[in-house]
């Protein structure tokens, strides 16, 4: 699997899953700024929705013969909070969707290296919950209530897809591109030159960086 390796082929890899055509763009045009990777890394669109995600990931996973691949889902998001802005940053650290609620591996490093990576952006930290449509008015208001920050339609699904796989660290990271102030008229209009879409493409160092603490040695 990959679009290739890093410098330590014999790492283990890294899986950037993300639904839309343009957040795949993002990701992958930020590659030639990020440096180094410390070891091969993958973008994969699944295609909107839960269960593209899960199709699409456990496919990947299956045909991927290094054991423990680190997954994260990536992209655009709806944020739930009062007060989001487009371009703030969404930091997982559990995904909600069907069944019981997956627990992210190293939110605090890995929400401190967003910061670093993207200075001047907000990044919010908390429960992201799954959603099968774009959610607007009284329902977002509904999900904050349970007190989860921010909703997209793939993350809880790629996560869930990628532990039913075999034991790996799994992270969240979301850019706000639609919030209670600023709502879109449906996700799929994003453009290329608005914040959201040059977050993305500036935050995989972040990405890299909590990858790279994974692979170092436990005391």
């Amino acid at each position: 699997m990959g679009d290739g390796p890093g410098p330590a082929g014999s790492a283990a890899p890294l899986l950037i899953a993300c639904a839309l055509g343009i957040e795949q763009f993002a990701l992958r045009s930020g590659r030639g700024r990020a440096g180094a990777a410390p070891g091969p890394v993958t973008v994969l669109r699944t295609g909107m929705g839960a269960k593209a995600a899960e199709a699409a990931v456990s496919q990947a996973l299956g045909q991927d013969r290094v054991p423990g691949t680190a997954v994260l889902a990536s992209g655009f998001c709806a944020g739930l909070s009062p007060g989001m802005h487009p371009g703030d940053l969404v930091v997982a650290d559990e995904t909600r969707g069907a069944g019981d609620p997956t627990a992210c591996t190293g939110t605090v490093l890995l929400a401190e290296a967003v910061a670093r990576t993207v200075p001047g952006r907000t990044v919010h930290t908390g429960p992201l919950t799954g959603s099968a449509h774009v959610v607007r008015g009284h329902e977002r208001a509904e999900l904050q209530a349970t007190g989860a920050i921010a909703v997209d339609m793939e993350s809880a699904a790629t996560l869930r897809a990628a532990l039913r796989s075999g034991p790996r660290p799994v992270a969240a990271v979301r850019v706000v591109v639609d919030a209670p102030e600023h709502e879109l008229v449906r996700i799929g209009t994003i453009r290329g030159g608005i914040s959201a879409f040059r977050v993305l493409r500036a935050v995989l160092p972040a990405f890299y960086e909590w990858h790279r603490s994974l692979l170092l040695p436990r005391r």
